[in-house]
């Protein structure tokens, strides 16, 4: 129990996808204008990530790396598809972005226009592919813990990019220098969270 809150309590705050690792950057800088979008975005980011990591870890621990596929015989124990493992994680990825494309589409019609290509870009978001590589890296003892590892992972980049847009709204109405508008404040917001992230990597749990 102790080593699954300490997954994702570190996951959401310590190993951040945006503030410690910058990844997924391109959509968090053009979809954190809104916070009802970044919303949006941001649970769609999660379920990717709480559904793909599963997938993903037991490809990898059953199918693909060396030894996994002993199961099936003495004959296979030395059997290394490691080579595929980041062609079948895109394939997988890509398989349930499509599916929350179509539900998004399909029930929140506002939103899923508001996204436009940055929806469907979830299937080669850094982050979610960030998080089955951090996987293989990490050897979760089981399936639960590397769960836990994309659903924090999922709330930390859907943290981010929340806390992201209610800046941007509120700068909205401030008096910015001209060559700062835009892009500008926000790398500048982006590095200044990153380094207050950065205050969590003493916690031990």
């Amino acid at each position: 129990m102790e080593n699954v809150l300490s997954t994702f309590v570190r996951s959401i705050f310590v190993d951040n996808m945006i503030f410690a690792y910058y990844l997924g950057m391109c959509s968090y800088l053009a979809v954190s204008k809104n916070v009802k979008t970044a919303f949006g975005l941001g649970i769609a980011v999660t379920f990717v990530l709480v559904c793909t990591l599963p997938i993903n870890y037991m490809l990898e621990n059953y199918l693909l790396k060396e030894g996994a596929l002993a199961w099936l015989g003495e004959g296979f124990r030395d059997v290394n598809l490691s080579f595929l493992a980041f062609i079948l994680f895109i394939a997988v990825i890509a398989s349930f972005t499509q599916l929350v494309e179509m539900v998004v589409e399909k029930y929140a019609p506002a939103l899923y226009s508001s996204l436009g290509i940055f929806l469907p870009l979830i299937a080669v978001n850094c982050a979610i592919m960030g998080g089955s590589l951090f996987m293989q890296q990490k050897v979760f003892p089981n399936v639960g813990v590397a769960t836990i590892y994309g659903f924090g992972s999922g709330i930390g980049w859907m943290l981010a990019i929340l806390g992201m847009a209610a800046i941007r709204e509120k700068l909205a109405y401030s008096d910015i220098p001209k060559p700062l508008r835009g892009l500008g404040i926000a790398f500048i917001l982006t590095g200044l969270m990153g380094m207050a992230f950065m205050c969590f990597s003493g916690f031990k749990i």
